[in-house]
């Protein structure tokens, strides 16, 4: 058993280390049979040990394969060869490698990568030093900054007057004029002149005019600046409406002439602005007036305001107030109307938010003595920082009913107007506002407001069927819903458009519509900077329809009788206007300005016609 395991053992340690040697020099041949015999042979154990003693890696048995290309791997089993001639062995077996060789490497032996044939010498620059000589100073303090130059302003030479003059079809004439002293940080003194004049066609003594003069100061101190004016301002125009003739023309038509009278005076003391976390604000101001008309209505009135206010960082505190004193005289009638208001408030503010609570305290006194009050408050909430706020208001005031507003609002007023202050009850508005892109800016809200003994105009007629204006109330409250809507976008530094939409609904107490109030308006308006010196503008006004009473006594009609009357029917109305002017050079300029394009009789006031298409241009020097 021991000698039949020694024996193969021995084979096949011949088979491995004889047959690489033979397939190097050997062609393939077809294959054969081959007989094996075997016989015992006796075998020392020296032998034994000596036979598996051959083992070698595949490194080992690739260089003895090329050590032994040239011999004959034909072995003739058990022969006598000239090389081997005694040869003793009785093994009798004949091997055959039909096989091409084929070599193998171990892993160890084999290389990965390929070479890396860049040139990777950094390169290094020629260095050079320039020495300091500088004495080391041992001063750690640190240094003042030199005070940078200005470059030189664009306009450095500004004019301190200015003068405008111009003429027009419709004996138009124009003028205006500024003064001043010029540049100082510290005292500003000038005065202004404004006239302009136009007599229309379209009626009989269809004429208006206009002036003004005034003059100003303004002195600025390290903590106070005083400010304050005086002007004088007239108005002149004519009753120029007149209803149209049923049977034969009123003979000899004498309209009769109005003129508004105003000597005014302010002035103003206010803290200058700091910007601290704590700061201690205040301003006092006081303003009054001088008015009269051709019917011998006079009004004088002063008012005194002022505020307190202390600031701890985003928190304010504060009270505003109030004093006005007014008294009021015509043919009929002699009246002081006058009142207080108190508003304390408080103030947080923050970056995405802005609170303002308070309170509105209002006592009249004079022909009526009421004490009322009213919420002040408002709120502002960012949606998306830097673009979209949201707002919403709550607030309450009397609004005291002045003869000189009126006549600015229509200067076609009748004698002895009659005067009661209206108040707004209770004005809700919320809305959004902010900026959609870079230069568009807007604003839109809507509101409620309930107002108790709104005023409103309507039409009176004497015997000659002119036609001048009285005052109603509307007894009890009176409610107004609306949307008001702004825009503004200024795409660049040479185009602006801008305009505002107001949508009115109202819900009277006492009277069968707002006569004369429109349910509709819409401002316009760009300017547009053509080059350095030619400028542009436009404007566009457009006025929803109006009502307005019958005709005779519109004045006693109660409810009833307004509901059995028909009203009579202001009309909508566009006017579209458009100017510009050129910049000769640094003192002459030109302008022109045209208005009512569409050249539209429209009326604003019932038979009061507005001015046609009308045009006129000018001079205008600075020195």
């Amino acid at each position: 058993m021991k000698f039949n395991y020694i024996f193969s053992v021995l084979a096949l340690g011949s088979v491995v280390y004889l047959s690489p040697a033979d397939a190097q020099t050997t062609k393939q041949q077809p294959k054969k049979t081959t007989t094996t015999a075997k016989k015992q042979a006796t075998v020392k154990p020296a032998a034994v040990k000596q036979a598996a003693k051959p083992k070698t890696t595949a490194q080992k048995l690739g260089d003895l394969a090329a050590k032994s290309a040239a011999k004959d791997t034909t072995k003739k089993g058990g022969a006598n060869t000239p090389a081997n001639p005694n040869n003793t062995s009785t093994l009798s077996e004949e091997v055959v490698v039909t096989t091409n060789y084929k070599p193998v490497l171990a892993d160890a032996v084999k290389i990965r990568r390929n070479p890396d044939l860049e040139d990777k010498t950094p390169f290094k620059a020629p260095l050079t030093y320039n020495l300091l000589d500088k004495r080391l100073e041992q001063n750690t303090n640190i240094k003042q900054l030199e005070a940078m130059k200005l470059p030189a302003e664009r306009d450095s030479m500004l004019y301190n007057n200015y003068v405008k003059l111009g003429v027009g079809n419709l004996k138009s004439t124009f003028g205006e004029g500024y003064f001043s002293n010029g540049r100082d940080n510290a005292l500003q003194v000038g005065a202004w002149v404004k006239h302009f004049g136009q007599s229309g066609s379209d009626a009989y003594k269809q004429n208006q005019s206009s002036q003004e003069v005034g003059v100003f100061g303004k002195a600025i101190g390290t903590d106070n600046t005083l400010s304050g004016r005086i002007s004088y301002n007239r108005r002149n125009n004519y009753f120029y409406g007149y209803a149209p003739f049923t049977t034969t023309p009123v003979p000899d038509l004498n309209p009769a002439k109005q003129h508004f009278n105003t000597l005014s005076a302010e002035g103003e003391l206010a803290k200058n602005y700091r910007d601290t976390d704590r700061v201690f604000d205040y301003a006092l101001k006081a303003k009054g007036y001088l008015f009269s008309n051709a019917f011998k209505a006079r009004e004088n009135n002063v008012l005194l305001t002022g505020f307190i206010n202390q600031t701890i960082r985003q928190f304010y505190a504060g009270l505003s107030g109030t004093v006005d004193l007014t008294s009021q005289k015509d043919v009929n009638y002699s009246l002081n109307n006058s009142l207080v208001r108190l508003n304390p408030y408080l103030k947080f503010q923050g970056d995405n938010y802005k609170i303002d609570a308070g309170v509105n305290f209002v006592s009249e006194f004079g022909m009526k003595s009421r004490l009322s009050l009213f919420p002040a408050a408002k709120l502002e909430l960012s949606l998306i920082p830097k673009y979209i706020r949201f707002f919403a208001e709550v607030k309450g005031d009397v609004n005291k009913t002045s003869i000189r507003s009126l006549t600015e609002d229509n200067p076609f007023l009748d004698q002895n107007i009659a005067i009661k202050n209206s108040v707004d009850k209770l004005d809700i508005a919320a809305g959004l506002k902010g900026t959609l892109a870079p230069g568009l800016g807007f604003k839109a809200a809507i509101y409620s407001n309930k107002v108790k003994d709104m005023p409103l105009f309507v039409s009176n007629f004497d015997a000659q069927n002119n036609n001048r204006f009285l005052v109603l109330y509307d007894n009890g409250t009176a409610t107004i819903n609306g949307f008001r809507g702004e825009l503004d976008f200024k795409a660049s530094e040479t185009f602006d458009l801008f305009g505002k939409v107001d949508f009115r609904d109202y819900k009277m107490n006492s009277q069968l519509e707002a006569w004369n109030m429109p349910d509709f308006n819409l401002t316009a308006g760009t300017i547009i900077n053509i080059t350095d010196k030619l400028r542009l503008n436009g404007s566009l006004l457009i006025r929803g329809q109006a009502k307005d009473l019958p005709y005779n006594q519109s004045s006693v009609l109660s409810l009833n009788d307004q509901r059995n009357a028909t009203p009579y029917i202001v009309k909508s109305f566009a006017d579209v206007s458009a100017g510009a002017s050129y910049q000769i050079n640094r003192q002459f300029s030109v302008f022109i300005q045209a208005n009512n394009l569409l050249n539209t009789n429209y009326r604003q006031w019932m038979f009061y016609r507005n001015y046609g298409f009308n045009i006129f241009g000018g001079l205008a020097v600075g020195f």
